[in-house]
């Protein structure tokens, strides 16, 4: 703040003076008086700096509104290009997804018909097995049979 702050000392020592105060404690009290103003009161200059400085401030925080809104708008366009792309990626692993799923299927259902042939081809060696030895013993009983005459 200005230390010019405008106050007549003789005139306010003279109204002590008259009032019946020394000369010495008029003057102490005109200066104390002075002193205080100085130190406590605004002049119209204090408070017209004040007011510049808050216009300045007040322009410093429009800027600054200013900036941070086109940031805002920046990030808002920023997040929707990550939005669409997020999409996309989500599309192609679902889709992906989907062409798993289809090969799992495919999959399950040639290994149901791959054990199904393998069950048939047991099935038909058993048989085979069963006639084969059916044979054998047909014939080893035949053999046995005939060594049994000969014997």
């Amino acid at each position: 703040m200005s230390t010019s702050v405008m106050f007549d000392t003789l005139a306010y020592s003279k109204k002590l003076k008259a009032a019946g105060f020394t000369e010495a404690q008029a003057e102490v009290q005109a200066e104390t008086i002075v002193e205080l103003m100085e130190e406590r009161l605004a002049t119209k200059l204090d408070i017209e700096l004040v007011r510049r400085d808050m216009k300045e401030i007040d322009a410093r925080i429009e800027l600054i509104r200013r900036d941070v809104k086109e940031m805002d708008a920046r990030m808002e366009v920023r997040f929707k290009e990550v939005d669409a792309r997020m999409e996309v990626r989500f599309k192609e692993v679902d889709a992906r997804m989907e062409l798993i799923r289809r090969d799992m299927k495919e999959m399950d259902i040639g290994l149901k018909r791959d054990m199904e042939l393998i069950r048939r081809d047991i099935k038909e060696l058993e048989h085979r097995m069963m006639i084969k030895l059916g044979g054998l013993l047909f014939v080893a009983i035949g053999a046995i049979s005939t060594l049994i005459k000969l014997l």
